[in-house]
């Protein structure tokens, strides 16, 4: 079936297990994030172990108020997505086909994800002051899911794309989570220079 026809579409195992791997690294984050919030629930002093030094401050971030933008911890909400991420992951494992409304959802929630972690990316570079390590393997995790889940959709012309885009995305994909995350890496060593380098 041709992509411009494609009305259900499953995948190859590459963005099958690419899916779990992400799913389940965001769970890892958000679970380890979660604990410590219970931690620092029952004893304000408590310092998590991933409070390394003034700029890699775990703690500094779980107290922030960009650390409950809905009124409840960032990381339940991780809990969630990430979990579902996983289980599509999975269902395409066994051979699932989803139809072309079920891949535009999934792309339109790895847009919301990847969307929110640049506003947490921003607000810990600049309004915090701080960085959490888990936070950081969140943040990676979604940026390729989402990179990965938008080429898929793009490809099977779930989404509309010029040709020549759909063939870059065909043997290139892997170029722009690794310059995103190049991105947000060179805003970190830029924005603590003094720090990584005194």
């Amino acid at each position: 079936m041709s992509p411009g026809r494609a009305r259900t579409a499953g995948s190859g195992p590459g963005l099958a297990l690419l899916l779990v791997i992400t799913g389940a690294v965001g769970l890892l984050a958000s679970w380890m994030i979660t604990l410590d919030e219970f931690k620092l629930l029952e004893d304000p002093d408590f310092v998590p172990g991933c409070s390394l030094n003034p700029v890699v401050s775990c703690g500094s971030v779980m107290e922030s108020d960009q650390a409950r933008v809905f009124g409840f911890p960032n990381p339940m909400l991780g809990l969630v997505a990430y979990a579902v991420v996983g289980c599509v992951g999975v269902s395409l494992l066994a051979g699932a086909r989803f139809p072309r409304w079920f891949w535009l959802a999934l792309a339109a929630g790895c847009l919301f994800g990847v969307g929110f972690v640049s506003w947490l990316q921003f607000e810990s570079l600049y309004r915090i002051d701080a960085l959490c390590l888990w936070c950081c393997l969140a943040w990676a995790a979604t940026i390729v899911m989402f990179w990965y889940t938008a080429s898929f959709a793009v490809r099977n012309a779930f989404l509309p794309a010029p040709r020549r885009l759909r063939i870059f995305l065909d043997e290139f994909t892997w170029v722009l989570p690794l310059l995103h995350i190049g991105v947000v890496g060179m805003l970190v060593l830029t924005r603590w220079w003094d720090f990584w380098t005194g």
